[in-house]
């Protein structure tokens, strides 16, 4: 069973695997069949891809081609109302899905995290993004009183699934970010997966990624019915952000996710003077995710527990994301009125709130079970799995700042 982060090496500096191979096309023959089911939905997801891209107003400067961007792109093959990935009814997580997440690994992710925002949690949370629910579970299990716990999810099929997991508890979902936001928010695995665009350094100017329809006719949706359209940037904040963060190197290509910068100063202003967030996610600092070296940026692609990085096949049928710029995401914190109370690699983090001190207390039914729950933690933990790659981000206002103050221990933000 693979997990996410074995997509990228675990080293913020270590060169990337995929060098000199930007948005490298995939052969669908060298992945997984899709079911005749999948095969269906796909074809149907395609259709509205190509619906979209077909209503955009055409380029005279690209011989008259209609083009999205990849934001828009990547938005309709995750997010389309009952046909995107997290929006249909596909397993995602876990063993017959395409992904595994820290959650499912471990009950003790979600007692550890309980424990060390016990300050907040009493107050209550608001989870984004709430997966399957585990965390939730976990969290709320872990709990002495369990405190109002809110979801805020754009799934319905993810929303209906955590209904049935949570069931009987003190629950409830909401469609929109509240205004005022009290305790804390929990944010697992959400940033990746916030659609960003796709830039580069292209003789001599910076150029933005778009998609049109591939000219041949496919007809399986696992063929490459979309292609790749190149742009000159235009100003604005996309330009900016380029020029600002992109090595001037030729062909140098990567990411840069504006709108979960955007979805973190929302968040941050309807903060109450006494609330905190955690952002837990695969990522770098700025200075590690633009380096010379990784050339390809990060995107990736996870379709069962297999890892490649052509985002325009599969559509509906695979995850798409893409490292987070943690250094962006705490700028967009402090500029909505945020403190930084702590940036940390996922071990860093876990050990000190105690993980280990839990598990080593903890009464295991017999061998197997406890055995098995020492290799899950490991998994967690380890630096070539999930210890070192995946970051927490703690921000804060008020209160929340000092009540939290104990996390200073292994507060590495002097590397954003």
């Amino acid at each position: 069973m693979a997990d996410r982060p074995t997509a990228m090496p675990a080293s913020d500096s270590v060169n990337d695997t995929r060098a000199a191979r930007p948005l490298q096309r995939a052969n669908p023959a060298e992945l997984p069949a899709p079911s005749p089911e999948a095969l269906a939905h796909g074809m149907a997801v395609r259709e509205y891809l190509r619906t979209l891209i077909e209503a955009a107003p055409a380029d005279a400067a690209h011989q008259n081609r209609r083009t999205i961007s990849f934001a828009d792109f990547m938005r309709g093959a995750l997010y389309a109302p009952g046909l995107g990935y997290y929006t249909a009814g596909a397993a995602k997580l876990g063993q017959d899905g395409d992904f595994v997440t820290a959650p499912e690994l471990s009950s003790f992710f979600g007692a550890t995290l309980s424990n060390v925002f016990r300050s907040q949690t009493r107050v209550g949370i608001l989870e984004v993004g709430a997966g399957s629910g585990k965390l939730a579970a976990d969290v709320l299990d872990a709990c002495t009183q369990p405190p109002p716990y809110s979801i805020l999810e754009v799934s319905a099929d993810l929303r209906q699934r955590q209904q049935h997991r949570l069931a009987g508890r003190d629950v409830s979902w909401c469609d929109s970010l509240p205004e005022r936001i009290d305790g804390i928010v929990l944010a697992n695995e959400v940033l990746d997966a916030v659609p960003c665009e796709i830039v580069r350094f292209n003789n001599g100017r910076h150029e933005q990624a778009y998609v049109a329809c591939d000219p041949a006719d496919a007809t399986d949706a696992t063929e490459m019915s979309f292609t790749w359209c190149w742009k000159p940037l235009a100003h604005g904040a996309l330009f900016d952000a380029a020029v600002a963060r992109i090595p001037e190197i030729e062909g140098y290509t990567t990411e840069i996710n504006l709108e979960a910068e955007a979805l973190v100063s929302t968040l941050t202003e309807r903060l109450s003077d006494n609330a905190a967030m955690c952002f837990i996610d695969y990522g770098f600092p700025r200075r590690g995710y633009y380096v010379q070296d990784r050339v390809s940026g990060t995107l990736a692609c996870h379709y069962k527990h297999r890892v490649h990085f052509d985002p325009l096949i599969l559509a509906g049928l695979q995850d798409i994301t893409a490292h987070v710029d943690f250094t962006a995401i705490a700028e967009a914190a402090v500029e909505a009125g945020a403190e930084v109370i702590c940036y940390a690699t996922q071990a860093q983090f876990l050990l000190s709130a105690g993980m280990l001190a839990q598990l080593e207390a903890h009464t295991f039914s017999n061998e197997a079970a406890r055995i098995a729950a020492f290799g899950a933690v490991q998994k967690l933990l380890s630096p070539s799995e999930m210890g070192e790659l995946f970051k927490v981000l703690v921000v804060g206002k008020g209160g929340a700042v000092q009540a939290l103050a104990d996390l200073t221990r292994v507060d590495q933000s002097y590397r954003l």
